[in-house]
């Protein structure tokens, strides 16, 4: 499978919004990013519920959401209703999360597990047959334009290792752009979520074209 490209809505100027994702989706966008964020798991409030919904009824690409958030099991059927169609938690905050992913999948939703710069790849390995994406954080989470930690790349190519055989995509966010992004899909990155590098250009579809056509020089 090619690689996958999710531009993230966290970038975005939030004032134009459908027009933003008219526009990646026009341009080939698989995925819609969202971020959502607490303020108290990561330093940052962003969107919630309503948003989703909101980008459920504007477009047609799977809605990709992302909880940053410290209690995301009282959330979760919530955000399916809403319109997600994965849904992504953190390791971090989760003492049960093999309960968390089963209930994710239960609800319908495809459910993946985020993992932090510092959090090593091995803390997911009990829960592989409940998950349907890894999410290795190429930043520390809570702010969009962040510059990519090159470590997040010996961390991908662990979680493919590791993933062997197992029908688990691996996902990476932050910093991601055409500078990176072959070296990230050679590492064995199926799913490039990019904000900065497409929301903040003049032309955010050229940008997605540019990022693909980069990724996908080492396929």
């Amino acid at each position: 499978m090619s690689v996958r490209i999710a531009p993230s809505i966290l970038s975005a100027d939030f004032a134009r919004l459908a027009e933003a994702v008219a526009a990646v989706e026009r341009a080939g966008a698989d995925l819609l990013h969202v971020d959502v964020m607490d303020g108290h798991f990561v330093p940052n409030l962003t969107v919630g519920m309503p948003v989703v919904a909101a980008l459920k009824r504007v477009t047609r690409l799977p809605l990709d959401v992302h909880l940053m958030i410290e209690e995301p099991d009282r959330y979760l059927e919530a955000f399916v209703d809403a319109g997600a169609a994965m849904i992504t938690v953190h390791r971090e905050v989760l003492p049960h999360l093999h309960r968390t992913l089963t209930h994710i999948r239960r609800l319908g939703a495809r459910a993946g597990v985020a993992i932090n710069p510092a959090t090593p790849v091995s803390s997911v390995q009990d829960v592989v047959a409940e998950m349907d994406h890894l999410l290795v954080m190429s930043v520390n989470p809570g702010f969009g334009g962040q510059t990519f930690i090159a470590h997040a790349l010996h961390k991908i190519a662990e979680a493919r290792e590791m993933l062997a055989g197992a029908s688990v995509a691996i996902e990476v966010d932050g910093g991601v752009d055409p500078g990176n992004a072959a070296a990230l899909t050679r590492a064995g990155a199926g799913i490039l979520v990019a904000g900065a590098s497409i929301f903040a250009t003049p032309d955010p579809a050229a940008a997605l074209h540019a990022l693909r056509a980069a990724a996908e020089t080492s396929r």
